[in-house]
């Protein structure tokens, strides 16, 4: 393999001098006809790729949106970064798309990485434990970034103090909770198991708060109420519906199921049909997401839909359109429920 050619390779080659080669390439600088052509024509001939690194700390790279998250395998993760993706396209942007595995430090490393990579937002989504440390950690993240001119964008995240300068795109995570689980009451269930969320977790806390606010409109006792998280997933989906089955010698009590994900609900019905419960003749089973297992498994399964494509658009959109005032800046985006064929009506007494 030969040498890297570089940009004095292509100035000796047009006759040109480096200044020119780089305004020329650079494009945002007036050169001549004449020039231009030349440069180009030896930039081609010598195959010379330009030095995106060099570009960036020039400020005349392409700009760049990150978008980091715990993992790119989940549906929500997924649908998140393909709303970054395709709305960034439409703003002449790149997408860079990193994974964290819920570690706190790679996700340091990976923000001050994009903010010396000069990217003009950073996106961090998904549920987190909060506590001090994060909070501290979201106000350093967002002031560093803007002192470098970008912009950090939470999904789905706890928003830090309001005076820190971050933009906040969530969505009604609790509202959809309370209407899954009124979905239920509505059909006559009383008691409802829930099922596959983490505790501590904001996510899976704010599901669990809209459940039991759920019950207190319906006028259910929340000594009624049956909490068992243990992770979101199927893994920790599957321990959880085994564990309560246990309990009880395969003959629940409650009448129905909302688990914390769609994850979880696939292999609760995968438990229940083990212990020979019928879904939904015996257990009404719901979940949350709408991932495409929700249509895919028997029966299909009724569950919250969240606008995880819409979010990473509304979070690029905003980053790179909305207002530039101080503080903190924050959009909600709605969910619904998507009934399908996972609960019947509770005839029991």
């Amino acid at each position: 393999m030969g040498e890297r050619v570089t940009i004095r390779d292509v100035a000796a080659r047009a006759g040109v001098s480096v200044a020119t080669v780089s305004r020329v390439l650079a494009g945002n600088y007036p050169t001549s006809a004449a020039s231009r052509a030349k440069v180009q024509r030896a930039a081609k001939d010598l195959d010379y790729v330009v030095n995106a690194h060099a570009r960036a700390l020039a400020g005349a790279g392409r700009k760049t949106i990150a978008v980091l998250m715990f993992d790119v395998v989940s549906s929500f993760y997924a649908a998140v970064a393909q709303g970054v993706e395709m709305e960034a396209a439409q703003h002449n942007r790149l997408t860079l798309v990193c994974s964290t595995g819920g570690d706190a430090g790679r996700e340091l490393a990976l923000v001050q990485m994009m903010r010396e990579q000069a990217a003009e937002a950073v996106v961090l989504v998904g549920g987190v434990i909060e506590d001090d440390e994060y909070r501290e950690r979201m106000a350093h993240y967002a002031e560093a970034l803007a002192a470098a001119g970008s912009r950090l964008v939470l999904c789905g995240r706890p928003a830090p103090a309001p005076d820190v300068p971050a933009l906040v795109v969530e969505y009604d995570n609790g509202a959809g909770a309370h209407a899954i689980t009124s979905h239920l009451l509505g059909a006559g269930h009383r008691k409802i198991a829930m099922i596959g969320y983490q505790p501590g977790n904001t996510t899976g806390e704010d599901r669990v708060t809209g459940y039991l606010r759920a019950l207190d409109d319906h006028g259910v006792p929340r000594s009624d109420a049956i909490l068992h998280g243990v992770g979101f997933g199927q893994q920790h989906g599957y321990e959880a519906m085994r564990d309560l089955l246990d309990k009880c010698d395969g003959k629940p009590d409650f009448t129905a199921v909302f688990a914390g994900d769609d994850r979880v609900a696939a292999a609760a019905i995968r438990v229940l049909a083990e212990y020979g419960l019928r879904v939904p003749e015996d257990i009404s089973v719901v979940g949350y997401n709408d991932d495409p297992v929700a249509a895919d498994i028997t029966p299909g399964l009724t569950t919250v839909h969240i606008p995880g494509e819409e979010m990473g658009r509304t979070a690029v959109r905003l980053a790179l359109t909305g207002t530039s005032r101080p503080g903190q800046q924050r959009h909600l985006l709605g969910t619904h429920i998507v009934i399908r064929d996972s609960v019947r009506p509770n005839r029991t007494p």
